[in-house]
């Protein structure tokens, strides 16, 4: 059986409206939510098995640094459903490639690494399966079939996939599973190693 390749799609809020837990003021803040989007933009595209990133966003300007960065762009479908924007990015990128595999990442993870997408991946094998963030609470990868991509993102997400029969992927993974919400996560997410876009916005 070959290795399923994937598309990554790329949930991204308008840096002004993200990361509103993080308590830092409004500029820094929006450097922030811009730079852990774009180096997880980044990590994604140097996966071995995503052949796209397929970014949602309804921030035309920010869709421009984005698209500089290697991705692919659609505005956001449904405004406040995250679950039906994502089901209709799943079928843009079905119609644009095919045979690829949906994924479903949050633009949250400064710290991931490649390696750890493609292990999480590589564990999923094309199949309904998810990765729970380091609280065991959330979700910060979905992916399944395009007939049968149903993500359950949201408050409780961990449990809400769970419950969809969805397959919890195990392992390490902690770049892949250290999202950011708040400074006590970017603190953890500093000690795995931050992207190169996050560290700059950390100088400024």
């Amino acid at each position: 059986m070959s290795t399923p390749s994937y598309v990554v799609l790329l949930p991204v809020k308008p840096p002004s409206r993200g990361k509103s837990r993080l308590e830092v003021d409004p500029a820094r803040r929006r450097a922030l939510a811009a730079a852990f989007a774009l180096d997880t933009a980044r990590a994604c595209l140097a996966a071995t098995s995503v052949r796209a990133v397929l970014a949602v966003t309804d921030d035309a300007t920010f869709a421009d640094d984005l698209r500089a960065a290697g991705c692919d762009t659609i505005p956001d479908g449904v405004a406040g459903d995250l679950n039906e924007s994502l089901r209709q990015a799943a079928a843009e990128a079905h119609r644009r490639w095919t045979d690829a595999v949906p994924v479903a990442v949050c633009a949250d993870l400064p710290a991931l690494l490649p390696s750890d997408l493609d292990a999480a991946l590589e564990e999923a094998g094309g199949q309904t399966a998810f990765v729970a963030d380091d609280d065991e609470v959330g979700t910060t990868l979905y992916t399944a079939p395009y007939d049968e991509f149903h993500p359950q993102f949201g408050l409780g997400s961990r449990a809400a996939h769970l419950a969809s029969g969805a397959r919890e992927i195990p392992g390490a993974l902690m770049s892949l599973r250290r999202d950011v919400d708040d400074r006590d996560a970017l603190r953890r997410a500093e000690h795995l190693g931050v992207g190169a876009h996050t560290r700059l916005a950390l100088l400024g």
